[in-house]
């Protein structure tokens, strides 16, 4: 099957790569160079997203008739591709990748109306509420309890590693609402308004890599509108699944990424001695690792594009859960493998350096700087949105019809 792009796409692409070496600001640059997990730097990230919705380009992967581009498949996904060579911060992926398709296919006139513009342009950044401490892998035992009280929901219980709560000022959650049938059974899913609700408490966590990125989320008697439902009560679960759809991915040409971190490695190693002499970059060791990564990586690109060229891959209900694997995996490698060039150049935390628009100079490269960061963020990239097992359990439940 041919998957190569036609030659009248190359105008296209050379728009998009202008734009993307025009339009950042120098902080933006710098805030992309430095990101270490999925999550950009906030402040850099949602002032890159406006721009790209003062151009339009924002969504490229919503329908055109609810803000998107009207771009073929084959433009996203050249678009995705560019993105990722330009070195450019990954737009924060809870509102644009998560409840703002979730609320196209599945949420009432009044709510896409109502929540659908300030997702597009940045001014409503949505928190995710579902881990709690004692679900997280299995999310359905969830016990976070909100109960009916006339025409709202009253909320008391817990979440914790929601990302960026603490700038977020909208949250979609998943509650309690019935004990009764199986676990999966009794859970709804909520659209709050705000995140600073009487009796809700925000409380950033500080990770591995020395920045608050995660929170824990506490709710004592929290009054929310039941308008702010999606789908009916106690049939969340399904919603929920429905997003996970998004969350997991498909479409979005992580493999130009994935390439970039091997590039910048090989870069590193070409300047790092070897302990058996010469230059790591010649280590024949270092030659096979690196290179059986590549061409890993080289495989995610062609199933890539087999999944927006319309191939039956991407309809098959496991291909949600196949991406998730594959990228999640690789990035892991791919870390490690920047880890070990570094050495004990990584070791050194250094918080300052990392900060956008510190001016504090890293002590050595700024691989150095990168690269212990992004190893200990991809640590969890095997566990979010459903662990890898987990994942691989559905993915053999699909291939066996079960």
């Amino acid at each position: 099957m041919n998957i190569d792009f036609a030659p009248e796409l190359e105008a296209f692409r050379a728009e998009v790569a202008q734009f993307f070496a025009t339009a950042p600001t120098p902080a933006i640059r710098e805030a992309g160079r430095k990101t270490t997990s999925v999550f950009a730097p906030f402040k850099e990230c949602m002032e890159w997203q406006r721009i790209l919705f003062e151009k339009g380009w924002v969504a490229p992967h919503w329908p055109k008739e609810s803000g998107g581009t009207g771009w073929s498949v084959e433009q996203r996904f050249i678009f995705a591709e560019e993105y990722r060579k330009a070195d450019l911060p990954p737009l924060l992926p809870q509102s644009l990748g998560m409840v703002g398709p979730l609320l196209i296919d599945l949420g009432t006139e009044e709510q896409k109306a109502r929540y659908l513009p300030g997702i597009l342009s940045g001014d409503d950044f949505w928190a995710q509420g579902y881990s709690e401490p004692n679900s997280g892998s299995d999310l359905a035992s969830l016990s976070c309890r909100a109960a009916a009280d006339g025409d709202d929901y009253i909320i008391n219980g817990s979440k914790i590693w929601t990302t960026y709560a603490h700038h977020a000022n909208r949250m979609f959650m998943l509650v309690r609402t019935s004990n009764e049938g199986k676990k999966q059974q009794g859970i709804t899913f909520l659209l709050l308004d705000r995140t600073d609700y009487p009796g809700m408490t925000i409380r950033p966590i500080i990770g591995l890599d020395g920045f608050p990125e995660q929170c824990e989320v506490f709710f004592e008697d929290v009054r929310v509108p039941q308008s702010g439902r999606v789908g009916a009560e106690n049939e969340g679960w399904a919603v929920a699944k429905h997003l996970l759809t998004h969350e997991r991915g498909g479409g979005n040409a992580a493999s130009p990424t994935l390439m970039r971190y091997c590039e910048r490695a090989r870069e590193a190693a070409a300047a790092t001695p070897s302990p058996f002499g010469g230059m790591l970059a010649t280590d024949p060791v270092f030659q096979r690792e690196l290179g059986e990564l590549e061409a890993d990586i080289a495989s995610l690109g062609h199933f890539e594009k087999l999944a927006i060229s319309g191939h039956a891959i991407a309809r098959d209900p496991a291909f949600p859960s196949i991406n998730k694997t594959i990228n999640s995996e690789l990035i892991q490698r791919a870390s490690t493998i920047m880890a070990q060039v570094s050495g004990v150049g990584g070791l050194v935390r250094q918080l300052e350096a990392l900060r956008v628009g510190s001016n504090v100079e890293p002590l050595g490269s700024e691989f150095d700087l990168i690269s212990m960061p992004l190893y200990l963020n991809s640590r969890a990239t095997t566990i979010y949105a459903g662990s890898n097992e987990v994942q691989r359990d559905l993915i053999a439940r699909s291939l066996a019809g079960a």
